[in-house]
């Protein structure tokens, strides 16, 4: 671990520092809880001087215009310390003393109407004395409001340096968690300094080849950073990594399934479900929603294959968008061969038609459904690529559940990853993101060495790529959008669907090929549905509906 000695404080040259009244687990910071105590970002881009004791020293924070939210590393300011402890701008700081003019002697200075005029001069002097009143207030509301201004203004600066030492010894004791959450934050309250600083911090603290959280740490940053360069349209080239061939990206992903039980959990489970469902059937049609490489599919026709009284006529329809035809090295048409092969060796009467589109594309006539046919679909980790209301109004996301409903099916097989990015405000968003996929970094770890090459490509291609796109995307750009299962039941249910109960069968299956890896992983069934977990900590959910 790489950890900074020497800290810069950053100015306060672009807005001063803000706090959310939700935190995060324990990393409280900056300790501003009151929002009414927060200085004004108008005040502040108006160049007010802001005072603040920071590591016991006085030190002037001076501020001069709003920031934008160009990339951090186009911020020209910098901010470097006196030998009294008071920062020194490399900018030329602007300072406004009160004009004496600014409040004139003669309070009438614009001359009244005509029916604010008297002969009494002494009754005038009332008169104005009373519009001054009911205006401004008494002397001593006057007074006591300028000392309640100033009270807010003082607690804030102190607050916010406050949070600057907190800062400090986090980057100190190399509590990369704490200033992880620390950059995110200030980067979601445009705190643009704060973030600057920190994220030059944070580079000497992550490493691709390190710990667990090391690894994450530095994929995260590259959110952050790719956020702030805007880059959310280019989104894979703001990973800085080669983009392997075909065959090669095919093999890390091969290895991710080799290693980790997360992609075998979904696919026996959702085959599981539907070998049950069809169990009767002579003719079955499977639609596979996001069929990748079909490896899912293999496992299922040589076990529908050794079925008593013989195997069923199988057709599966493969709906799958151009992006995963880089990893299989063409179209669909590779897959259709790759089973079609496999079926004929195991004299299984096989069927295949590839849709070569994005699952939101898909329309009633792309399925070609057939009488007689015992229907099974198949939603394994791509529900969440769907936009729903929240990104476009025609809500993909429950449309292709209504539709499927509409076709009477025997069985659908839900698989999705147990975490909550979809419509969560940024600052959540990258933390739910981060203990997430620390579950998964820390299994990696213990599957594979930290210095093998191999799984450094597995995490640099397989799993970075949707870190960044959460962080640094939003709108339809955002494509990784997970829900949890509650929410999908809630969807489900509106849409008409009732649960479709996993067999014991599958239960102690699962449970057997868990035996293979880690004990560290967990597997509990709870309300019908299959949850795999980390050290307890749900990670895949599977069920299936009707």
């Amino acid at each position: 671990m790489h950890t900074s000695k020497n800290h810069r404080i950053p100015n306060c040259s672009h807005k001063s520092f803000e706090q959310s009244v939700e935190e995060p687990e324990s990393y409280y910071w900056p300790p501003i809880q009151n929002l009414e105590h927060r200085t004004s970002s108008d005040e502040v881009s108006q160049g007010i001087h802001l005072s603040a004791h920071a590591f016991g020293q006085y030190c002037t924070l001076e501020s001069s215009s709003k920031t934008n939210c160009n990339p951090v590393h186009n911020t020209s300011s910098s901010v470097s310390f006196s030998s009294d402890g008071s920062p020194e701008s490399q900018q030329d700081a602007q300072s406004y003393p009160l004009d004496k003019h600014y409040y004139p002697d003669n309070a009438c200075a614009s001359p009244p109407s005509q029916s604010c005029l008297t002969d009494d001069i002494d009754d005038l002097r009332h008169k104005i004395r009373e519009l001054e009143t009911a205006m401004l207030g008494t002397d001593s509301e006057i007074l006591d409001t300028f000392t309640v201004t100033n009270e807010v203004g003082s607690y804030a600066q102190s607050l916010q340096a406050e949070s600057w030492r907190q800062i400090a010894e986090m980057i100190t004791r190399g509590d990369l968690k704490g200033v992880l959450c620390a950059c995110v934050k200030a980067l979601a309250d445009n705190d643009m300094v704060t973030t600057e600083w920190l994220i030059t911090e944070l580079r000497q603290m992550v490493s691709v080849s390190g710990e667990p959280l090391q690894r994450l740490g530095a994929y995260i940053l590259e959110g952050l950073v790719a956020r702030l360069a805007s880059s959310g349209s280019s989104i894979y080239k703001a990973l800085r990594c080669k983009e392997p061939a075909g065959a090669e990206l095919l093999s890390y992903m091969h290895l991710l399934y080799e290693v980790c039980p997360y992609f075998k959990f979904g696919y026996m489970s959702a085959n599981g479900a539907i070998a049950e469902a069809v169990k009767d059937e002579s003719m079955v049609h499977i639609i596979d929603f996001q069929i990748a490489q079909g490896t899912q599919w293999i496992i299922l026709i040589h076990a529908l294959a050794t079925r008593p009284g013989g195997p069923p006529r199988i057709r599966i329809t493969g709906i799958d968008d151009s992006t995963s035809a880089y990893a299989r090295g063409g179209g669909l048409d590779v897959v259709g061969q790759r089973l079609s092969s496999i079926a004929k060796s195991c004299k299984v009467p096989f069927e295949f038609h590839g849709v070569g589109i994005s699952g939101s594309e898909v329309q009633l006539e792309d399925l070609r459904i057939q009488p007689g046919e015992a229907l099974a679909v198949n939603f394994a980790l791509m529900l969440h690529h769907m936009p729903d209301e929240s990104v476009s109004s025609q809500n993909h996301r429950d449309r292709l559940l209504r539709l499927v409903k509409s076709l009477s099916p025997k069985v659908v097989t839900l698989v999705e990853q147990e975490c909550n990015t979809n419509t969560a405000p940024f600052f959540p968003r990258v933390l739910e993101t981060l203990n997430y996929y620390m579950a998964v970094f820390e299994s990696i770890d213990v599957a594979m060495p930290r210095d093998k090459r191999e799984r450094i490509s597995v995490e640099q291609h397989c799993l970075a790529r949707e870190i960044v796109n959460i962080i640094a995307c939003e709108g339809a750009e955002r494509v990784e959008r997970h829900e949890p299962l509650g929410k999908w039941r809630s969807r489900f249910m509106m849409a008409g669907y009732t649960p479709y109960p996993l067999s014991s069968i599958v239960n102690a299956t699962i449970k057997a090929l868990l035996k293979n890896y880690s004990e560290n992983f967990t597997l509990e069934e709870r309300d019908g549905a299959l949850y795999l977990g980390w050290m307890n900590k749900a990670l895949v959910t599977s069920c299936a509906w009707r």
